[in-house]
């Protein structure tokens, strides 16, 4: 039996370059860029959109990385959920996919691959979108992810930039898949990793259904930069200071043992080494510091919404199945950091 975990080291989104050293890139990159960009890479969103007309905008976006899953159908489930949320985080409906493929010949020729498309077809279908085609190239650990176009009204486009002093922030799914990932491949905490692997495979497409009914000022999906990665990218984008509470944030089961266990992937320290501008309180137990840099792997969305509405929109969440759905934070007044946590 193939165990696609033994061919990598880390998997998921804990294998991307880590932060510090992107960043760094990053900004010795010249941007190229046209009045009709909407959102690039400049303001840390999740997808680029690109104005076609007054009410018409195309969002593209891709996503890939190695296997965190032994199941090559789980797989490509997960990869293809995780490539379309960034559309969903923008606000915007998926139309079609492209499949990104790097795979080893001896994994193609035993039928695995087909099983990684198939996976990803069914999740795609499910999304209502279309799969146009795709590239591969031999390689010699698997890599699978997609391409992904959508559409949204210009005017109505969801970005990191726009929290306001006062609101609350809405999160979708739990925490801590980067743990429970590496729980998975050590056999350890079954309920736990069975949770962890339920809610990568799921699409973001409901809770973004259902926060079209309310007034999102910011939103972004939580992936391999962590919750506090992109909660201090929404932060330094609004001019704001966020404010989590830790003990608010929904969690996988034994995810804590797991961390305390050691089960902590690399990539969380990447993210706490350039993750710098976020102040956790002393008195929180230690083993939350790593949960909250966790990278995550098709994580959920992060709505910054009134706190007016932010009770109805958990509530309706709720109503349509994100039994998880929790208020875990605010929005306060700069305060000299992007983010702070207490208990």
């Amino acid at each position: 039996m193939v165990r696609l975990t033994d061919y990598v080291t880390n998997g998921g989104c804990a294998c991307k370059i880590g932060p510090h050293i992107l960043n760094r890139v990053l900004k010795a990159v010249t941007p190229v860029t046209n009045d009709q960009v909407l959102a690039d890479m400049t303001g840390s969103d999740d997808a680029g959109v690109y104005k076609i007309s007054d009410t018409l905008a195309l969002v593209q976006t891709l996503d890939f990385f190695t296997p965190m899953v032994n199941d090559p159908v789980l797989f490509g489930k997960i990869a293809a959920a995780n490539a379309l949320s960034d559309v969903y985080a923008m606000g915007g409906t998926p139309l079609t996919a492209m499949n990104i493929v790097g795979f080893p010949v001896p994994l193609v020729e035993q039928g695995v691959l087909t099983d990684v498309l198939n996976g990803a077809g069914s999740i795609v279908a499910e999304s209502g979108a279309a799969i146009v085609g795709g590239h591969s190239i031999e390689n010699k650990d698997p890599i699978f992810g997609m391409s992904v176009t959508g559409q949204v009204n210009p005017n109505c486009i969801w970005k990191n930039k726009g929290a306001q002093v006062g609101d609350v922030l809405v999160l979708t799914k739990r925490i801590g898949t980067g743990v429970m990932n590496n729980a998975l491949k050590a056999d350890l905490f079954p309920v736990g990793t069975a949770q962890a692997v339920t809610s990568m495979s799921t699409l973001n497409r409901v809770g973004a259904e259902v926060a079209h009914n309310f007034t999102v000022h910011a939103c972004t999906d939580v992936t391999g930069f962590s919750l506090m990665g992109h909660s201090v990218e929404m932060a330094s984008a609004s001019d704001v200071t966020i404010h989590i509470k830790a003990y608010d944030i929904p969690l996988f089961d034994d995810v804590v043992e797991a961390a305390q266990m050691g089960l902590v992937p690399a990539a969380s320290y990447g993210n706490r080494k350039a993750i710098t501008d976020v102040q956790v309180d002393a008195a929180l137990d230690p083993v939350w510091t790593d949960i909250l840099f966790d990278p995550q792997t098709s994580g959920g969305l992060l709505f910054s919404v009134p706190a007016s509405e932010g009770d109805q929109l958990v509530e309706a969440l709720h109503e349509s199945g994100i039994d998880c759905a929790a208020i875990i934070g605010a929005v306060e007044g700069f305060s000299g950091l992007a983010v702070r946590v207490t208990e």
